[in-house]
């Protein structure tokens, strides 16, 4: 059953002495808004952390599976669907959209990914259709600019006999933000999911757990010490909701103690305005 509730939701993690989603057109160098000096992350890189998350712990079971991984071509997942549901292969540009639908409808049920994130299906000659996610999430942006270091390293090994006849060690190069505090802001739609995915209680539930746990089996070194501080929720009492969203966004707060650069969450104030519209219900996950 399709949940009935509205939900906007904030989150708020940090990096110390990582990358926390480095930039191909710099580099691989931490994301960084050039006008005002602030980092962001995309939220590509958020929700492929919520799929890592969801694949570890529901690996194998029915109706969790991720659509989004390299493990096959994507047109091949859409052919599978339409051998699963026993609709005709055919050449045709024009599909039959009873055929499509119910190729869509497959997918939603079979791959977590695509009843939350939604998906772009249209591809291929067995076309399972386009469905609008209901769980949207922004960029995140840092609560203060950040330095980006580029610390030289050194490896002692080469890769090849030629390099290493000039010696047994060679200069490589590391970005890493010393700390940095992110915030990210997010939906889920009560209405896209009684009308095309049909997104559980128990599918959202699953969502905030991966969220709270996003980070914690994908360490390493070149990402540092990431950790999810908090995630807000906001419910509403109804599948429309019952306010605006910015409105509910502006009730977290957050501010820098002092003028001095932060290296700890502990530098930062939170400000929580606990007065709610009406229908509206503060969930405090972590």
């Amino acid at each position: 059953m399709a949940i009935e509730n509205r939900y906007d939701f904030v989150m708020l993690f940090d990096v110390e002495n990582g990358n926390p989603n480095g930039d191909p057109d710099a580099g691989n160098s931490p994301r960084i808004d050039a006008e005002t000096g602030y980092g962001y992350i995309t939220d590509v890189c958020l929700k492929r952390k919520i799929r890592n998350y969801v694949e570890l712990c529901k690996e194998g079971e029915s109706g969790y599976n991720i659509l989004i991984k390299p493990d096959k071509a994507l047109n091949t997942k859409f052919t599978e669907a339409y051998d699963a549901e026993g609709i005709p292969h055919n050449k045709e540009k024009i599909k039959n959209p009873d055929d499509v639908r119910k190729a869509r409808d497959y997918m939603c049920r079979n791959y977590y990914d695509v009843r939350t994130f939604g998906a772009v299906m249209s591809t291929g000659d067995d076309p399972c259709g386009i469905v609008r996610g209901p769980v949207q999430i922004n960029f995140a942006r840092s609560l203060s600019p950040v330095n980006v270091q580029d610390v030289a390293i050194t490896r002692q090994a080469r890769t090849t006999e030629v390099r290493k006849e000039t010696g047994d060690t060679e200069i490589g190069r590391k970005s890493t933000i010393p700390y940095a505090l992110y915030r990210a802001e997010g939906y889920v739609s009560a209405a896209l999911a009684n009308k095309v995915t049909d997104l559980s209680e128990k599918d959202v539930e699953l969502l905030w757990m991966a969220i709270i746990n996003m980070f914690e089996n994908d360490h390493s070194a070149a990402r540092g010490k990431m950790c999810m501080r908090k995630l807000y929720v906001f419910k509403h009492s109804n599948v429309l909701g019952n306010c605006p969203s910015h409105i509910l966004f502006d009730k977290v707060s957050i501010t820098a103690k002092s003028d001095i650069p932060p290296r700890a969450f502990s530098d930062y104030e939170i400000c929580i305005d606990r007065d709610m519209p009406d229908g509206v219900a503060l969930l405090e996950k972590l």
